[in-house]
């Protein structure tokens, strides 16, 4: 009986080893690297200090700060800002989500406009909740 447990042993591993060589091939996973221009990267906004910013309309109001900056899954690209409006402290505000287009950021990072823009207009915007996750 010891025999033929040890017989065994190596004619699974064989087999098995014979199924993995003959079965269907794995794509290959991996990422395509592109080299970018790091002048072009380092003139851009860090999302992590815009988060947080205040931001006023034209008439230089404060109406709200970048709670968040979301990216559209499909295209890619950044779709959103999420505007916290009213509140103090980062309570009791409400969240209006607006197209991330639409926010006029200088040079530095360190002002961001949304043109025509008032806190009672936001407010009247439809309270935008993170899905939970």
């Amino acid at each position: 009986m010891v025999a033929s447990a040890v017989f065994r042993m190596p004619l699974i591993g064989a087999v098995l080893a014979l199924a993995l060589a003959t079965g269907p091939a794995l794509p290959q996973m991996g990422v395509q690297l592109v080299k970018v221009d790091l002048s072009v990267v380092a003139k851009g906004y860090r999302m992590s200090k815009l988060i947080g910013s205040s931001v006023i309309n034209d008439k230089n109001e404060k109406i709200g700060t970048v709670d968040d900056v979301i990216a559209d899954k499909d295209k890619k690209q950044l779709s959103f800002a999420v505007l916290q409006v009213g509140g103090f402290l980062g309570v009791g505000g409400h969240l209006v989500a607006v197209p991330y287009d639409s926010l006029v950021i200088d040079d530095t990072g360190q002002k961001i406009t949304l043109p025509g823009a008032s806190k009672d207009e936001l407010k009247k915007l439809s309270q935008f909740n993170y899905p939970a996750s």
